[in-house]
């Protein structure tokens, strides 16, 4: 099991008007991908201002690779990169200018900044445009000089707020393949958008807010989840086949979704599951195939949060 790289305890947010984070918990193992998704208003920007130290919320604590960063900013800074989704660069600086400066500011030693500018140069794709003023470079360029900047001092962990907004398909797909190679560099990333098709391109694990709580905090990828989905497709449709799939061990929540094929929750792991298709096969069922069905991320998203609905808030906000 991964160690935890960031992790947040009992986290509450006020602004003057209203609260922006109601007792957020959640750790992020590291070595992960984690799309940090939710409704505009959520609290998602809030929680990632929180975690880089740049808010000071109400109660709770942030700890990024062992340092408080509430109590210690300084020095947690060192170990964190982090892009907001309304970025600023110096246009009238080069490129190689502006690395230098951020170099310099996150307490690279001056006879090691050159090297730290060629090697994020190299790694973001961005060594032809050393020479070039900031201010002429097109959309995706700049945000790939702005990740450069955030990213120049190795962090152990990457924050970014909505990096592909504004970005064209082609720029969309090549910050895919940027954020693949960050992680398998090392790098631990959260990164928050609304684009759920693209995020699960590279995404290891999903932390869902609504309200300003965390509704879920899953693996979508990696590791098996304690209750898979399974797909059951049959030959030819057979009577009572839900009562039949709910009688089994370990199934809950048959859904027939045709006269032959069937949705459900198993609990259980591939040894299980073998054996649940010989009992199946055994009883006489025509199967046809049993497979674990994967949802795409956007449908994980939906549902949970339509069974974390208005009621389920009205009912917190009752409690």
């Amino acid at each position: 099991m991964n160690a935890a790289v960031v992790q947040v305890d009992g986290l509450i947010f006020d602004y003057p008007t209203q609260r922006a984070l109601f007792g957020v918990d959640c750790r992020v193992d590291r070595g992960t991908i984690t799309a940090l998704v939710g409704p505009n208003g959520a609290g998602k920007t809030t929680l990632m201002r929180c975690m880089a130290g740049l808010e000071m919320p109400f109660a709770g604590s942030v700890v990024v690779a062992g340092l408080d960063v509430l109590a210690d900013p300084r020095r947690a800074h060192k170990h964190m990169g982090f892009l907001q989704d309304f970025f600023g660069l110096y246009d009238d600086l080069s490129v190689r200018h502006c690395l230098e400066f951020h170099a310099a500011a996150n307490g690279i030693a001056p006879a090691g900044r050159r090297q730290a500018v060629e090697r994020t140069a190299e790694r973001l794709n961005l060594r032809d445009r050393l020479d070039q003023r900031a201010g002429t470079l097109s959309r995706g360029l700049r945000q790939r000089l702005a990740i450069a900047q955030a990213i120049i001092h190795e962090p152990d962990v990457v924050l970014l707020d909505e990096p592909a907004a504004g970005l064209d398909p082609e720029a969309r797909e090549s910050l895919s393949q940027l954020l693949r190679t960050l992680s398998a560099s090392g790098m631990t990333l959260i990164v928050s958008s609304h684009i759920l098709s693209e995020l699960e391109d590279y995404s290891t694990h999903m932390l869902i807010l609504r309200d300003g709580r965390v509704v879920e905090h899953c693996p979508i990828s990696g590791e098996p989840a304690a209750l898979r989905q399974l797909r059951l497709v049959l030959s030819e449709p057979v009577d009572d086949l839900a009562a039949t799939l709910a009688a089994r061990h370990g199934v809950d929540g048959v859904l027939l979704t045709g006269a032959t094929v069937a949705s459900f929750g198993f609990a259980g792991d591939l040894a299980a599951q073998r054996r649940l298709l010989a009992d199946l096969i055994g009883s006489g069922l025509p199967v046809a195939g049993l497979a674990e069905e994967v949802r795409p991320m956007q449908q994980v998203y939906r549902d949970r949060l339509r069974k974390d609905g208005p009621q389920a808030n009205q009912e917190r906000w009752s409690a």
